[in-house]
């Protein structure tokens, strides 16, 4: 796959507050790359230095292998991008300001235009200054699925849509994918990123604290085992890895580290296992886990 965005050693600083710290992110052809972290946590002004806004104090940001800052204009031309708060020409209509933003990027209405349209269940007539911000959002997706782009950037996209919409929304990222496209996804609604996303970045007080695949974080976190045994399983406490132990007879549940779980199994198995359920974390547990150590905002 092509690098189409590459972060490299990413630093912003606002005088003595430090954004970013030493940031390096990539993003491939075909990819989806979820973007997660509280407010405050740098995401925002990730964003903002991909979208060339923000100069970095320290390293750079490469898009289609130029400088992101010094060659936003051109990047901008081959660069779709929505915001989580969408402000728009109060008197103009949802219409008229889908084929304004279209046609600032050069690009033009198109049949694609009208399914999206339908798909989000937009009154193009009204004017912008009665939309709700769920709908002012739907004017920025649909401008953006329209515009032939080679990376999306979506900053909280889905804020302000119910759940039919965002699965149409989640739809047509996922078309983008099938065509190759770049999407960088930074949202609140975790389910969402699990969904969508091949890979994840987790951000935390400026600093990617993990990247790589789901699966690959659920195996550095712990899995829910449930189970019943014809034995009582009174030495699981004493094993390693073993975390939030409850046994009531038979039936025990408890977490455990992904690199015990074998052993911990071939353990119950000598006790004839009668039922046993095993759930890998999701995606908000994961997230959870790297903040609840500081209970961060």
């Amino acid at each position: 796959m092509t690098v189409q965005l590459k972060i490299n050693h990413l630093t912003k600083k606002f005088k003595d507050v430090t954004a970013l710290d030493d940031i390096n992110l990539e993003l491939h052809s075909g990819e989806v790359l979820g973007y997660i972290g509280p407010n405050g946590a740098g995401k925002s002004t990730t964003i903002r230095s991909i979208l060339g806004i923000l100069r970095p104090s320290m390293g750079s940001v490469e898009i289609f292998g130029m400088d992101a800052f010094k060659h936003a204009s051109k990047i901008h031309e081959k660069l779709s991008y929505v915001p989580g708060d969408v402000y728009l020409w109060p008197n103009l209509t949802g219409g008229q300001t889908i084929d304004l933003l279209l046609k600032m990027n050069n690009q033009q209405h198109t049949n694609k235009t009208d399914k999206l349209i339908k798909d989000f269940g937009l009154d193009i007539t009204k004017k912008n200054k009665t939309y709700s911000k769920g709908n002012r959002q739907k004017v920025a997706l649909i401008a953006a699925f329209s515009t032939e782009a080679e990376i999306y950037i979506f900053d909280e996209p889905t804020s302000g849509l119910d759940p039919l919409n965002e699965e149409v929304f989640q739809n047509h990222l996922l078309k983008l994918k099938q065509q190759g496209k770049s999407i960088l996804l930074s949202s609140h609604i975790l389910s969402e990123v699990e969904k969508v996303a091949d890979r994840i970045a987790i951000i935390k007080d400026g600093q990617i604290v993990e990247t790589g695949t789901l699966e690959d974080m659920q195996y550095l976190t712990s899995t829910l085992v449930e189970a019943t045994t014809k034995d009582e399983p009174i030495d699981l406490k004493n094993l390693s890895g073993v975390n939030n132990l409850v046994i009531e007879k038979n039936h025990v549940s408890f977490q455990i580290d992904a690199k015990n779980l074998n052993s911990v199994i071939s353990y119950l198995t000598t006790l004839e296992i009668i039922k046993l359920k095993t759930t890998k974390p999701t995606l908000e547990q994961i997230f959870l886990q790297y903040y609840k150590v500081s209970g961060d905002k």
